[in-house]
């Protein structure tokens, strides 16, 4: 197995990291596995979003790109990652999570097929999940297969789409995701492209913000932000994404 960049690779997956020594050697052999099972060339991206473990090393040691981005920001970490890429094919995959082969088959063959401008999957709690996170986890479901909006775990794109809407938004400091979603469908609805959430083969993703803090504190961080919607733009109410137990608190 294998992450080496292809000499033309068709899609790059790109994976933003902050202090992920823990969970990434995973997600890395996820991927490798993941890449062997399609017949398109890939490349890995590590977008190491000024770490302070052995990130970077982890990453360049298993054969992945590694790209340095000073800012601690998700949406400028996930573009930071995007515009080293070579692919004509983005995906984007948290360092949390797990790939199934099965899930990359599905998301490169439908942007190989020209209907799809991006897209997204349901997710699924990796290990044992309590009562509240698995009403979460529901709730979300029905909101992104309803709505069409991808989760951070697992979101993918023709990188002209990438390009179209400008990235993710670099003024807000969570939910990027959903805003990608949105201008990626925008774009794709006036090609006569379509926006796709995948339901067949969920990506496998960690609970352990659920670990991290209370059910409580993580449903009314949510409800606050449904409230508020312009708190995504401080970092300060994000802190869900950015405070890590153990670790050093990114500036």
């Amino acid at each position: 197995m294998s992450l080496q960049r292809s000499n033309t690779p068709d899609y790059s997956i790109v994976v933003p990291a902050f202090n992920e020594e823990d969970l990434l050697p995973a997600t890395l052999r996820s991927l490798a596995e993941a890449m062997e099972t399609v017949p398109y060339e890939g490349e890995v991206i590590v977008c190491d979003n000024n770490s302070t473990d052995r990130t970077a090393e982890i990453a360049r040691t298993a054969g992945a790109h590694v790209v340095f981005e000073g800012t601690n920001q998700i949406s400028r970490a996930r573009n930071s990652g995007a515009r080293a890429a070579r692919g004509r094919w983005l995906i984007w995959i948290d360092a949390d999570s797990r790939l199934p082969g099965d899930l990359l088959r599905a998301a490169l063959d439908r942007l190989e097929a020209g209907r799809t401008a991006g897209g997204g999957s349901v997710i699924k709690m990796e290990g044992r999940s309590n009562a509240v996170l698995t009403a979460f986890v529901k709730l979300w479901t029905r909101i992104s297969l309803r709505w069409g909006l991808a989760a951070g775990s697992f979101v993918f794109a023709l990188r002209e789409a990438f390009d179209g809407v400008g990235g993710f938004s670099e003024q807000i400091y969570a939910s990027e995701e959903i805003w990608f979603s949105r201008a990626v469908k925008r774009w794709g609805r006036k090609r006569g492209l379509g926006f796709e959430v995948l339901t067949d083969h969920p990506v496998v993703t960690s609970p352990r913000k659920a670990e991290w803090y209370s059910m409580a504190t993580i449903v009314g961080v949510f409800v606050l932000f449904t409230v508020f919607p312009f708190l995504v733009r401080s970092k300060r109410f994000c802190f869900l994404w950015y405070r890590r137990p153990g670790r050093q608190r990114p500036s």
